[in-house]
């Protein structure tokens, strides 16, 4: 009628284009596996009553992890992480981006239960938010 839904000569937007994930040579893989060796020997002999160290060695863990592509590995360290102490830092960050990360190849591979599954991950994850904002 008034040409409102015509598509002359339009193209679709396209989305910018994805950065390549930076390559680790395998000395930077070796230095990082090492990292995590050494932050793990300190996180078991660290007390667990200092909550507060605990959570902070597990956080660079996990983040050193997901560095190596150790997405599973990362996700486990990271959500130790936040069972010793709750925050929304770097570790809080990557967490959500595994989690959702997850949940599109749970998508792309119709795979409903993981798409809930990770919903719910995410929605614990802004519960999170609200608690450490609201209790500042």
């Amino acid at each position: 009628m008034f040409g409102l839904f015509k598509n002359k000569g339009k193209q679709k937007p396209t989305s910018p284009a994805k950065e390549p994930e930076p390559t680790l040579t395998e000395e930077q893989k070796v230095t990082l596996l090492k990292e995590v060796e050494a932050l793990r020997t300190q996180a078991e002999a660290t007390d667990d009553s200092d909550k507060e160290t605990k959570a902070k060695l597990y956080e660079k863990i996990g983040l050193k992890q997901a560095e190596l592509t150790q997405n599973e590995e990362a996700i486990t360290s990271l959500e130790k992480s936040l069972e010793y102490k709750l925050s929304i830092g770097d570790g809080y960050k990557k967490l959500m981006n595994l989690y959702n990360a997850k949940r599109a190849e749970s998508a792309r591979n119709g795979d409903d239960k993981g798409i809930d599954y990770y919903m719910n991950k995410m929605d614990d994850m802004r519960q999170i938010a609200k608690k450490v904002t609201t209790s500042r």
